[in-house]
């Protein structure tokens, strides 16, 4: 055969078919013995004309989709797409469009037939010898065979397998139907339509490729292990919770699809679960006179330590050691709750939220003091931070937690004004909890750890009429 001058893409792709050929001819004659009798055979079936002209025979085995049937279930028969992402409607929602010119095509049918497609799969220039012919490149289709009328030919064979195998769509009793309501009428059978769904294998492989690449690759690698010993990293970590992993094919993933034999199988499925509630321990106290009431109370810690407390109490354990230590134990555990509730009260808010926000003006003023200190260092609240360093409100908050305690108690307990005092010292000399919060604070204000001779705080807020 004589062969028409090689210029341009033509060179390109016909080296690159040749490439392609001579691989596949070395793969078999490397399992061959030298004095082999068929390896003359093989050879021959391998010339560049022969191996094409069997290739356009054989690839009416075989249909490249974008949508598959096969992965819905394998002995599922029926219509499958080749669709190209960017002829689709864009959607506000994920879908396959998105995946534009960038995508990989599939390819379904008789496994021994694959080969065709890794032929149609070649690059030159970034782009497939597939997506050459479908747009009809003058270059791609020369390369096929010296003879226009014949490279034509080879061309519409090879791009046939994009097109249905069949005029009629159709489904099967083992793939998956809906009926959606494209209607008004939910009663009326006419506002329905039958949807026969596919799966989406371009999609489902760029979706693959990318999970791998946000679990295995370096770049997540270097970003999780400065996450784990937590220093800086200028990266983003990628995470995908609840990510399940569903192997299609068995030992024989090349009978669903080539894109699913390149997976092995895997195919990823991202977590659709409904979301779960999490109960904020650091509820705000909007429209609260008192965190003690609402916020303090609604933490799971704190309600069960109290619960404990009852309990323990009313049993009437004996007055020795082990009890009084139990005791202080449960209260412990309740001051180290109330420490943390200011603290991410302190930290979650800005400075000055318990005078700027009128979700919080029926807050005690007291607790504005506690819970809003750096409102103190805003310059036009001088009168707010000499009431801070003025260190009355402390006790106050004090005597807040013990009435708050007692009445959490009360019931079958008789406690009183010395249940009350208790609570209320308890507080005031928690050393590694309130008074270190105290010290922490005042170290970071930059004031004085002693504390001046001065009016109490209830006569300086009563002299200006405001709320206790």
């Amino acid at each position: 055969m004589s062969e028409a001058p090689e210029t341009g893409g033509r060179v390109s792709y016909r080296a690159a078919i040749r490439a392609f050929l001579q691989e596949r001819l070395q793969t078999k004659l490397d399992k061959l013995k030298p004095d082999d009798p068929q390896r003359d055979e093989v050879i021959a079936s391998f010339a560049y004309d022969v191996w094409l002209a069997s290739a356009a025979k054989r690839v009416e085995q075989i249909q490249a989709v974008t949508h598959s049937l096969k992965p819905i279930h394998p002995d599922a028969r029926g219509t499958n797409l080749y669709v190209e992402p960017a002829h689709l409607p864009p959607l506000a929602e994920l879908s396959s469009h998105a995946l534009g010119q960038h995508f990989v095509g599939d390819v379904v049918g008789n496994a021994a037939a694959l080969d065709v497609y890794k032929l149609l799969k070649l690059e030159v220039d970034g782009r497939s010898l597939l997506t050459a012919l479908l747009a009809q490149d003058a270059d791609a289709v020369a390369a096929l065979h010296a003879d226009p009328v014949h490279a034509q030919a080879l061309s519409d064979a090879f791009v046939s397998l994009t097109q249905p195998r069949s005029e009629a769509s159709s489904s099967h009793a083992l793939a998956k139907q809906v009926y959606w309501l494209t209607g008004a009428d939910v009663c009326a059978n006419g506002d329905y339509t039958l949807l026969a769904p596919l799966y989406a294998t371009s999609l489902a492989h760029a979706v693959h490729a990318q999970v791998q690449e946000d679990r295995f690759g370096d770049a997540n690698k270097a970003a999780r292990q400065a996450r784990r010993e937590g220093k800086a990293h200028d990266g983003v970590c990628h995470d995908y919770p609840g990510l399940a992993v569903q192997n299609m094919g068995g030992t024989k993933p090349q009978n669903i699809s080539q894109l699913n034999s390149e997976r092995r199988g895997m195919n990823y499925l991202l977590s659709s679960l409904p979301p779960q509630w999490v109960v904020s321990a650091a509820r705000l106290p909007v429209r609260a006179d008192s965190v003690f009431d609402r916020q303090f109370i609604a933490r799971p810690e704190v309600r069960a330590t109290v619960l404990a407390l009852r309990r323990f109490l009313e049993s009437e354990p004996e007055p020795n050691l082990a009890t009084r230590q139990r005791r202080e134990e449960l209260v412990d555990a309740l001051l180290d709750e109330l420490v943390s509730l200011a603290t991410e009260l302190q930290q979650l808010l800005p400075a000055g939220w318990s005078k700027d926000d009128e979700r919080f003006e029926s807050l005690s003023y007291v607790e504005k003091l506690w819970l809003d200190p750096m409102r103190s260092e805003i310059p036009e609240e001088h009168t707010f931070a000499e009431d801070w360093l003025q260190m009355d409100w402390p006790a106050e908050i004090g005597k807040k937690f013990g009435r708050w305690l007692n009445k959490q108690l009360h019931g079958k307990l008789p406690v009183g004004d010395a249940e009350f005092r208790e609570w209320k010292k308890v507080l005031l000399t928690d050393e590694d909890g309130f008074k270190q919060q105290l010290r922490a604070l005042r170290d970071k204000l930059d004031a004085p750890h002693h504390i001046p001779i001065r009016k109490t705080h209830a006569e300086l807020v009563a002299e200006r009429g405001e709320k206790v």
